[in-house]
């Protein structure tokens, strides 16, 4: 979906956001995936989707064979439209110039022309020019290599047809959506891409300005920040270092330290020994026991004041601890802010890209199948995410062998062992009888189970 920031504003855009997020698809296969039921009311459209399960299953080894092979093809067929489409525009470029010289070569007679007669000369002039156009032959020229542009854009097109899908919302499940939430999920990605006019601009548009102030102001100050590092000027972290010490102690962040060990090498290059000495009493010496290694590096640093970059320890001027720093702060910031490094939408769109091949590839085996599809609370086939996006441990009962669902959730027992509720339900005669637990002796009383939560 090629759309700019400026189509913010168009009516329907909240409709079309969803569409690029593959209807929220990342999100639903991520819950999918981690749910199932313990009843399977779908249990008979299961075993009748069993050899298209199998044939999409094989589809997918097969596709993942012929992967290189087709994306070498588009590869090959966009080098081709790219290399015509150079030599159209250097041609352009040729016959204009040929044009303008020309031009150029018709004022030069006429302003030089013989006075007695300029009506004449002027006459001879122009159709002298005419007709240089005419071997000139610029439309002829365009037509032809503008032809040849065409005829490999239009492959190229076939191809991208061809070898990928462009209607995903056959993938799509029609789902409940908090508008409000998806709203603020979209506007929080925007500021904390340091997009705040196109932040402002959305949240205007979808009529909730009131929630803008709130997630602004934490990013704008991040961004004020992470700007004056940019700059080497560490003042405003160490400010906000000092202000949140407790907390970042609190999850066990170093990042007071890097920034008052920044601090003090930006002194060893630039100022005197006792300077750097005296920061590093004040600042550095908590951190002794602690992180004694590090200390001890930045104390042999002393011995090479205003000639670091000359020393063994010349890395510590290497302009890549200033990126690596700025990235820490950024994620220790979002962290303090009770928020993941990566915004939402941006881990939303990355397994929903992950995930959409297979599940249109698995549409398309179930052709015909929509309504099953709708219903389904498990995936009958396995789609994999990397394990970035893996956020929860995954139960399967040891007796059931069923996924753990919000309907059928693992269930502490009194001996230690878990069993998924709906187990634990049938073994105790719904909570009227005592039971063994399976792995050990122990007698079991469903009333005293607890549910986990993962």
């Amino acid at each position: 979906m090629n759309r700019s920031f400026s189509d913010l504003s168009e009516p329907g855009f909240n409709e079309g956001f969803l569409v690029a997020l593959a209807h929220f698809g990342a999100m639903q296969i991520a819950n999918m995936l981690l749910r199932t039921t313990g009843t399977h009311p779908q249990k008979k459209c299961f075993l009748e989707l069993g050899a298209s399960h199998l044939s999409f299953l094989t589809s997918q080894i097969v596709d993942t064979l012929i992967l290189n092979m087709e994306l070498s093809t588009i590869k090959d067929a966009f080098d081709r439209v790219t290399k015509k489409q150079k030599l159209s525009s250097a041609k352009t470029q040729e016959m204009l110039d040929q044009i303008r010289q020309e031009i150029e070569s018709a004022l030069d007679k006429m302003q030089s022309a013989n006075n007695s007669d300029p009506e004449h000369n002027y006459k001879a002039v122009l159709n002298e020019l005419k007709a240089n156009l005419l071997k000139i032959a610029p439309l002829s020229q365009m037509e032809g290599t503008q032809k040849e542009l065409n005829v490999a854009l239009s492959k190229y097109g076939k191809l991208l047809e061809k070898y990928f899908n462009p209607d995903i919302s056959k993938a799509y499940r029609n789902i409940d959506v908090d508008t409000h939430t998806l709203n603020q999920i979209i506007a929080n990605h925007f500021y904390r891409q340091e997009l705040f006019d196109i932040g402002d601009h959305f949240v205007s548009v979808v009529g909730e300005p009131e929630s803008a102030s709130t997630m602004k102001a934490p990013f704008l100050e991040m961004y004020q920040i992470l700007e004056a590092i940019k700059n080497q000027n560490l003042e405003p972290a160490l400010n906000w270092a000092s202000m949140n010490s407790d907390k970042l102690a609190q999850s066990g962040s170093d990042i007071v330290l890097k920034l008052h060990s920044m601090q003090f090498v930006k002194i060893l290059q630039n100022g005197t020994r006792d300077e750097a000495l005296h920061y590093a009493r004040t600042h550095l010496s908590p951190f002794a026991s602690s992180h004694m290694a590090e200390i001890q590096k930045l104390m042999a640093s002393l011995l090479w004041t205003g000639k670091l970059d000359r020393s063994p320890y010349h890395a510590l001027l290497s302009g890549s601890n200033w990126d690596k720093l700025a990235e820490e702060l950024k994620r220790e910031f979002c962290n303090l802010l009770g928020q993941s490094y990566n915004s939402p939408l941006s881990v939303t769109v990355a397994a929903g890209v992950q995930v959409l091949p297979p599940l249109l590839k698995f549409m398309n085996v179930m052709a015909g199948k929509k309504q099953e599809w709708q219903t389904m609370n498990q995936l009958p086939v396995p789609v994999e995410l990397d394990r970035e996006f893996q956020f929860h441990s995954i139960f399967v009962c040891p007796v059931s062998k069923e996924q753990a669902t919000e309907d059928n959730p693992p269930m502490l027992m009194s001996c230690g062992h878990v069993l998924c509720k709906q187990s634990i339900l049938k073994m105790s005669k719904n909570h009227t009888k005592m039971f063994k637990c399976p792995y050990c002796p122990f007698d079991i009383d469903a009333v005293q189970c607890r549910q986990l939560y993962f």
